[in-house]
């Protein structure tokens, strides 16, 4: 295993750095700082949490992974990703649980980092990914559907689970107030129409700008007073809080662990996959080791000033590689920007209606679903549809920490099943055809195996998912012979129920006096066979490099007096 390494693209980058460069980072930081805002504002407050703390969260983290990132053009924040963790926290543990597990998550992230696991992350079926991420955003249109329609529910609590939600926003629908439906739905068309006009300007802000301001004149001049604001659901502190270090008692960090694994495999996959699309666009490589340390150190610091949980923001990011930013400067800039507007123009937050907040996080739960990745995997194998309704289900229907480890744990126990599948045991008798395993008429004779010898040759991975399938061959044969070699050329790996099942076959057959071979076993396979202590057991004069010197040592077996 390689050292550890931790190589901040910062660093890398401001070697080179001039004028040019900073510019256009100056640039490209100033528009994603401000793309960054209506997001930052709409996932806090969707998340359970004050406004401000979205932007505090989107400040500190996002210059934290700019700082120390393996991305050159990453940009981390809150994400609508974490938007149903978050919630469920809070209602469970309230914010100082959220804070600790946040805290907790940071350190899985940092440890992933420094034992160099950032490349594991890669390898977690691509159904499970797709599955989560659309039921997060299934969930998420669901937690704005009551701003959407400006329900009201009397008083009574929203309930956290999606089906109590929706049978609460059916009970209640005869409340609907059509001008909020109008202001979240002149939202979502705002930001579907600024695209053909302006590729620069976001569509978010653009929303939140005209209809903020069209709500304002309405209150002010045409006497419409049914329509929520931020201002009149939250009060707006325009100022960084002191840092705060909650208090942790064991008991508490058990009940939270689930959560913080969570945050944590969904930060690291969210992140490193952005670092990978943006990585495609720039022609860049990022260092996920290094990436992971810093999304860690983001999420242990931000929730020490009330933040929520980051990780590297897609749209961001791109928007970031679009707008010209081409290292990290630029990503530090937009936490600055963010500073300013938290600093100086916040208390302005609150004229914003919540229905335009709700069509912002509408068209983003829309472009976070995949829909039509979620459609072509159905034509996948069924093992992987499987795999994806399952994720899908439970991430909606219960949470995300449930649908990630029972995810996990259908597709592992998928893909044994497949290698199972490949793995085969046949058994020779007669004689070996050498022309039929290299596909080529080399006219080679056949090798006549001896009277009372049998071959037993392995084809693929010896595990604990095949070790029994030996004993089952030889049950069904049910016969005795004098010599069994046991064929393991096509063997790439052994493990330690493998090496288990080898001994217990080489015990039986002792007993049955009956002398076990090995023939051409690999090196590696070799390696753990020795170092397991099984060659004591079975004599390294039964150990032979190919089948022609076994069949020869099964002779002398066999001649013997």
């Amino acid at each position: 295993m390689k050292a550890f390494e931790f190589k901040p693209k910062l660093f890398e980058t401001l070697k080179h750095y001039d004028k040019q460069t900073f510019v256009s980072d100056l640039m490209a930081g100033i528009i994603v700082g401000i793309v960054a805002l209506p997001l930052a504002i709409a996932f806090g407050i969707a998340s359970g949490v004050s406004p401000e703390k979205g932007i505090i969260t989107a400040i500190i983290a996002g210059f934290l992974i700019s700082l120390l990132g393996g991305s050159r053009v990453q940009i981390g924040g809150p994400t609508g990703a974490f938007i149903v963790i978050v919630y469920g926290v809070i209602q469970q543990y309230g914010e100082a649980g959220l804070i600790a597990a946040t805290l907790m998550a940071g350190v899985i992230l940092v440890l992933l980092g420094v034992f160099r696991l950032g490349a594991v992350i890669k390898f977690i079926p691509y159904p499970i990914i797709v599955g989560f991420t659309s039921g997060i955003a299934l969930t998420i249109f669901t937690t704005q559907v009551a701003d959407i329609f400006g329900l009201k529910f009397g008083g009574e609590q929203v309930p956290g689970d999606f089906i109590g939600k929706w049978m609460l926003y059916f009970r209640h629908f005869d409340t609907v107030n059509w001008w909020n439906t109008a202001v979240s739905l002149a939202s979502i068309a705002l930001i579907i129409l600024t695209p053909r006009f302006s590729k620069k300007i976001p569509g978010s802000l653009v929303a939140i700008v005209v209809v903020t301001l069209a709500v304002w004149l309405l209150k002010t001049h045409a006497g419409i007073t049914g329509i929520d604001t931020i201002g009149d659901r939250f009060s707006i502190r325009a100022e960084l809080p002191d840092a705060a270090i909650p208090a942790l008692d064991w008991e508490a960090v058990k009940n939270l662990f689930p959560v913080a694994l969570t945050i944590a495999v969904l930060g690291a996959i969210e992140s490193l996959l952005s670092a990978t699309v943006a990585d495609g666009a720039t022609g860049d490589h990022h260092n996920s080791n290094t990436e992971l340390i810093a999304q860690g150190a983001a999420n242990i610091v931000a929730p020490l000033f009330g933040g929520i949980p980051a990780t590297g923001a897609i749209a961001r990011t791109m928007a970031n590689i679009n707008n010209g930013g081409r290292t990290p400067v630029a990503g530090i800039i937009h936490a600055v920007v963010l500073l300013l507007i938290l600093l100086l123009l916040m208390p302005l937050a609150q004229y914003i209606p919540m229905g335009c907040l709700a069509g912002v996080l509408a068209v983003v739960a829309y472009n976070m679903s995949g829909w039509r990745t979620f459609r072509a995997l159905l034509r996948n194998p069924k093992a992987d549809v499987t795999v994806l309704f399952i994720t899908f289900f439970l991430t909606v229907v219960f949470d995300l920490t449930v649908a990630i480890e029972a995810g996990l744990v259908i597709a592992c126990v998928l893909f044994m099943h497949r290698v199972m599948e490949t793995t085969e045991i046949s058994v020779i008798k007669d004689e070996i055809d050498p022309n039929k395993d290299t596909g080529a008429d080399t006219h080679e004779e056949h090798i006549v195996i001896p009277e009372g010898v049998e071959v037993y040759e392995i084809n693929g991975p010896y595990f604990f998912g095949i070790a029994t399938k030996f004993e089952e061959v030889m049950a069904r044969l049910g016969d005795r012979p004098k010599v069994r070699v046991v064929r393991m050329r096509k063997v790439p790996f052994i493990d330690s129920t493998g090496i288990h099942n080898l001994e217990s076959l080489c015990r039986m057959s002792q007993k049955e006096k009956i002398t076990i071979v090995l023939s051409g076993v690999n090196e590696k396979v070799h390696q753990a066979l020795q170092k397991s202590g099984f060659y004591e057991l079975l004599g390294e004069e039964n150990i032979c490099p190919n089948i022609n010197v076994a069949l020869d040592r099964a002779n002398q077996l066999i001649n013997r007096p």
